[in-house]
């Protein structure tokens, strides 16, 4: 029998190891975002993501039509593999993430899906303190295919396509499960990209139904090739594909463009050009490159489904393809080694393309509420003024604004201007000039610069 002495003892060893844990998950609200986001940078195991590239390919296959029951073979026994791994991260972390399935049948299209076949999701959302309904999302794929893209019985191991993508998104949790953001943070695995982007389509159906405000999309579709089909080896950059303005813009809108400009500045630009501004700032030896393409030339990713119904989104991977690794059956051909293997994957790279993610995610995560209904006016005036609805945001420090010549790429200049709800640019002509707004949190977090009439 148990006396009250044992009783007080194990109750407060419990109370200890329930302290130590809650201080284990830094609180990003009170610290200055720059002292995590360099920690974070350089968190990312290149062993923990061989170790889960590993797993993947020695499932054979992962084709979406391919077998459900194995628990050796097959989507079914990878998509049961990665939920096993966020269930034992969230263990881990005192279940800071709620793990689960999200599923829909895809009816058969007589295109590249044969038979009625269920697409499921695997997700993994760490909730936000202040916001749980304000998301950030980062995707990897848990399909493959080879050259027939029906063909469901082959080894299709996918190593870089895109067990890389995947690997990377399961260690981003890792990551950032040691830590606390205002915002949701979701880590998917997405289902049936290979056979028409069908994971993320019913994916982003569902956040849409549901209210989701989703700041922005992390689609990881090859991140860790570095020789490309070119004869090129290199691993210190990376491209981030963004389109250029978003699909649910109404006609108005687009006619005021012809006017006021924003061909180039819609919400999924803002972020790659977001992402290119923290890597140059946190990571080392690594150079974003911003691609203007939804994807590469005539091709789709994962991230499409969620920039057709309006949620921001971006792609990013490797700047070297070799698509002699991309949807190939293996084999040899005139001295040509063909198929998507492990001897094609950097485990480094992957490791440090993670990290752009992983730093993207927590500043997103921790930054305040975008600003809102912004607007701009200054035709024929020798200034240009700047508008916005004044925030509720508890986590809101103030606002900065941003400005650059129409022909930069990136954001030129800015200037922190306080919590006000609008500046005005003295002495600076407006036409030759575009403008935008971001907010700052108290912990020095910024959100994405938001262009007027976005």
């Amino acid at each position: 029998m148990i006396n009250k002495k044992t009783v007080r003892i194990l109750f407060t060893f419990l109370l200890f190891f329930i302290v130590v844990e809650m201080v284990a998950q830094i609180d990003s609200q009170k610290i200055n975002v720059d002292e995590y986001l360099y920690d974070i940078a350089n968190s990312p195991s290149a062993d923990n993501i061989e170790k889960d590239i590993v797993k993947l390919v020695s499932f054979g296959t992962r084709h979406t039509l391919s077998d459900t029951v194995s628990n050796t073979r097959g989507i079914g026994a990878a998509r049961r593999s990665i939920k096993a791994s966020f269930d034992q991260i969230s263990k881990d972390c005192g279940n800071c993430l709620d793990v689960s399935y999200h599923k829909e049948l895809a009816k058969a299209d007589n295109r590249r899906i044969t038979k009625d076949t269920w697409i499921v999701n695997v997700l993994a959302v760490q909730k936000g303190t202040l916001y749980p309904n304000r998301y950030v999302i980062m995707s990897g794929d848990i399909d493959s295919r080879v050259s027939d893209p029906n063909n469901f019985t082959s080894d299709s191991p996918g190593a870089n396509d895109n067990a890389s993508g995947m690997a990377g998104t399961i260690e981003a949790a890792r990551v950032l499960s040691k830590y606390k953001f205002p915002v949701s943070v979701i880590f998917v695995g997405l289902s049936g990209e290979e056979q028409g982007l069908y994971g993320g389509k019913f994916l982003a159906e569902t956040f849409k139904e549901k209210g989701y405000d989703i700041i922005g999309v992390l689609n990881n579709d090859m991140i860790s090739n570095i020789e490309g089909v070119d004869g090129v080896i290199e691993n210190n950059s990376f491209r981030i594909f963004s389109e250029a303005i978003s699909m649910n813009l109404t006609e108005q809108q687009k006619s005021a463009m012809r006017f006021y400009g924003g061909e180039v500045d819609g919400p999924s630009r803002q972020l790659a050009r977001y992402i290119a501004s923290l890597t140059q700032k946190y990571m080392t030896n690594l150079e974003p490159i911003m691609v203007y393409r939804l994807d590469r030339f005539g091709r789709g990713g994962h991230h499409k489904p969620f920039n057709d119904i309006g949620f921001p989104g971006v792609r990013i991977m490797e700047t070297h393809e070799n698509y002699n690794r991309q949807h190939q059956d293996i084999r040899v051909e005139n001295g040509i080694s063909y198929g998507d293997v492990i001897e094609g994957v950097n485990f480094d790279y992957a490791a440090k393309l993670t990290g752009v993610n992983a730093i993207t995610l927590a500043a997103l995560a921790s930054a305040a509420e975008q600003p809102k209904n912004v607007k701009i006016k200054g035709a024929v005036e020798s200034s240009a003024q700047l508008n916005w609805d004044m925030s509720s945001d508890k986590h809101l420090k103030g606002y900065k604004v941003y400005w650059r010549k129409t022909t930069d790429a990136t954001w030129q200049n800015s200037k922190y201007v306080g919590k006000v709800s609008s500046y005005e640019f003295k002495n600076l002509v407006i036409d030759n000039y575009l403008f935008g707004v971001a907010s700052v949190a108290e912990n020095g977090a910024e959100s994405v610069v938001v262009f007027p009439g976005n």
